[in-house]
């Protein structure tokens, strides 16, 4: 019976409805496009290109429920891709890790993906990974026991998914590796598209006991990074997929229920792509006017609590404005100094005042378009 996408008579052989995804592979060709003219006004590209790496592993983790620590991460990643960091921190093995695999998911992309190379990224999830709840093994395949993704009560559980029995593993695993490695290069596929295969077909085959999500999305920075090198760096797919994380399991359960017509995956994993590039290009337009507002206010004579809460509305943090409550938490003065401090903004410039006043009083950073 067909019941799982892997059961069926045509898998591996997936198909879509071209006419379908074309408007939205014109979209997000146009966004790469975009990204790469406008990277240009970022003055530290580098750390710009550090920070979209890091929210990448941060949010993969964060689709699985696993916390990371952000600043070692940052560290460690920065030292292995050459990268100055300005404000380094001792880093762990776990972090090490974590940054190993980011490293190599973008940055080998000219040697072919092999067993041990997923095999080695499982390690360096893992070797340094303590948990209670479950003791993973390192850089093996899953075991013989079922695999399955089920909730619900023990008594009356409901299965998502149930990936390809171990004994159809190393043939599952050596068509896939064999399709990526041939497909890099293969003008029938567009590069985008096969990205999105990627992950789907990775995912369908879940070889190890845990960690299969987060290996799935890097080797999908690696097929998106052998579409644009440059653009992977400044956006994080898995920061888009983290936002609408219910919908991403449910468009994948659709997927697994059904036939190897693939067009409503590949139509959100396209729509999600764009979302991550459209958040890069609010960052970087937001880093540009930052820019821009310091030239223009190089003269002015400011505190340091004034600087850094006029960096946080420029960084787009209280998109409603910010009032002088918010303001005393923020730097912790008193009432009496933050309201002295925000008037001082305003004599000089550089905040307006929205609301009809008294507590409705909000503060904007003035000449910027709060929306950007």
């Amino acid at each position: 019976m067909e019941k799982w996408l892997w059961q069926h008579k045509n898998w591996p052989n997936l198909v879509w409805q071209q006419d379908t995804l074309t408007p939205l592979l014109r979209d997000a060709y146009n966004r790469l496009g975009q990204l790469k003219g406008k990277s240009v006004l970022v003055e530290d590209n580098e750390e710009f290109s550090l920070d979209a790496l890091v929210a990448n592993i941060v949010a993969s983790s964060a689709i699985e429920s696993e916390k990371v620590d952000v600043y070692a991460v940052r560290s460690s990643l920065a030292r292995q891709l050459g990268i100055h960091d300005n404000s380094p921190v001792k880093v762990d093995d776990s972090s090490e890790g974590l940054a190993n695999l980011m490293r190599s998911a973008v940055t080998e992309l000219d040697e072919a993906l092999t067993l041990d190379t997923l095999l080695k990224w499982h390690r360096w999830l893992f070797e340094h990974h303590d948990s209670l709840m479950q003791k993973v093994e390192p850089g093996l395949l899953r075991g013989d026991a079922p695999m399955q993704i089920v909730s619900g009560s023990i008594t009356r559980p409901t299965i998502h998914f149930e990936a390809p029995p171990k004994e159809s593993l190393e043939v599952e695993l050596d068509q896939f590796l064999k399709w990526f490695n041939t497909t890099q290069h293969d003008t029938a596929y567009d590069p985008l598209i096969r990205a999105g295969i990627a992950h789907l077909w990775f995912v369908t085959i879940h070889p190890f006991e845990d960690g299969n999500g987060r290996i799935t999305r890097a080797l999908t920075d690696r097929a998106l990074a052998q579409t644009d090198y440059q653009s992977i760096r400044l956006f994080a797919m898995s920061e888009a997929i983290l936002a609408n994380r219910s919908g991403y399991y449910d468009i994948l359960e659709y997927t697994q229920k059904h036939d190897t017509d693939i067009t409503a995956w590949l139509v959100w994993f396209a729509e999600t792509l764009i979302e991550a590039m459209d958040g890069a290009l609010i960052r970087i337009e937001r880093i540009a006017n930052k820019t821009k507002f310091w030239a223009r206010h190089s003269n002015k004579d400011l505190q340091a609590n004034q600087k850094k809460v006029i960096n946080r509305l420029l960084d787009g943090d209280f998109a409603d404005g910010i009032n002088a409550s918010q303001y005393k938490a923020v730097v912790k003065v008193s009432k009496a100094t933050a309201t002295r401090h925000l008037t001082d903004l305003v004599a000089q410039g550089l905040l307006y005042k929205t609301g009809c006043g008294g507590r409705s009083t909000r503060y904007k950073v003035a000449g910027v378009n709060q929306n950007d």
